[in-house]
């Protein structure tokens, strides 16, 4: 199975229409997501709590790491960098953090609010190598900045 990105987009937009609250929008997105392939092991949220800090945020999958500073692992690059990181080899990316021994790849995108500011990280883990595309990359971007950037967040 993989994503139909169409349907994906429309279910998410549909279920997040007027909805303000971050966590709310972030628990949505999270199941819905995590869902639509077979390829994701875990996708969630970690939320910038203050200036070089990531918290777990809404999830789907097993447990994760509580806390990401910015300097670690594949979530605190996109963070502080503010790019997106795809991963095919988790154990080949220097500083790695194993929150889930399962882990092979990752893609980790940067999720900005309407002022540009990157407010968390979305995060989703494959126990398959190289699982990730541009394509799914590209597309998850998209979606993210649909949901999280065109409006006031509280």
């Amino acid at each position: 199975m993989s994503v139909n990105y169409a349907e994906s987009g429309s279910v998410i937009a549909s279920l997040t229409e007027g909805e303000t609250d971050a966590v709310s929008l972030m628990a949505t997105v999270a199941c819905e997501v995590h869902h639509s392939d077979d390829r994701f092991d875990w996708t969630g949220f970690y939320r910038v709590t203050e200036p070089g800090l990531l918290k777990i945020g809404p999830y789907q999958g097993g447990h994760g790491c509580l806390v990401i500073p910015f300097d670690r692992g594949v979530c605190g690059a996109a963070a502080r960098t503010k790019e997106v990181q795809l991963v095919p080899d988790v154990d080949a990316f220097p500083g790695h953090i194993a929150c889930a021994s399962s882990t092979r790849s990752e893609l980790v995108l940067p999720v900005f609010d309407k002022a540009g500011e990157v407010i968390a990280v979305f995060d989703i883990d494959s126990d398959q190598p190289d699982a990730f595309t541009q394509e799914d990359a590209d597309q998850m971007a998209a979606m993210l900045a649909s949901v999280f950037a065109s409006g006031d967040l509280t």
